[in-house]
């Protein structure tokens, strides 16, 4: 029986735009260089497909899951610096919304073994960072079902 999070990377692979996997080594020498490990969802999705687009081909769309070589921290994506003054350390970059504006990782707060996912806007960042959802399979789950729209703005 598939889990959930195969049964999104299967829809992945069948449906949007994935990068060839990355092997365990380039996960390796990720955690080296940032400093944390990456969760058992993000591991997987990683060995699956090293960041993919959703819905349309880059540069176009809406949802750019970062490869890992891309990943970094946010402030250092969104501001001039690595200083405390531009937000967390702990906040790293793992979807790019194609506008400076990105969905990011909190490292330092898992919730069961699972890095909560945060909306950050490029225009008050650091300020107004937000929740939107505890786990990187969550926001597939949701993501996959937006019809590519930014789910976590509606209401």
């Amino acid at each position: 029986m598939l889990t959930n999070m195969q049964r999104r990377l299967a829809e992945i692979s069948a449906h949007h735009f994935p990068n060839p996997p990355a092997t365990p080594d380039q996960l390796a020498a990720f955690e080296t260089r940032v400093g944390w490990k990456l969760d058992e969802e993000l591991r997987a999705f990683y060995l699956h497909c090293d960041g993919a687009t959703l819905f349309q081909p880059f540069p176009d769309a809406n949802y750019h899951l970062l490869p890992l070589e891309q990943i970094r921290r946010a402030r250092l994506a969104m501001r001039p610096s690595d200083d405390d003054r531009f937000g967390s350390a702990t906040w790293y970059t793992l979807v790019d919304l194609q506008d400076s504006d990105y969905v990011i990782l909190d490292v330092a707060h898992p919730v069961n073994g699972r890095y909560p996912l945060l909306d950050a806007y490029h225009e008050t960042f650091p300020g107004g960072v937000r929740p939107i959802v505890g786990s990187f399979s969550d926001f597939l789950e949701k993501a996959l079902t937006s019809a590519d729209t930014f789910f976590w703005l509606k209401g």
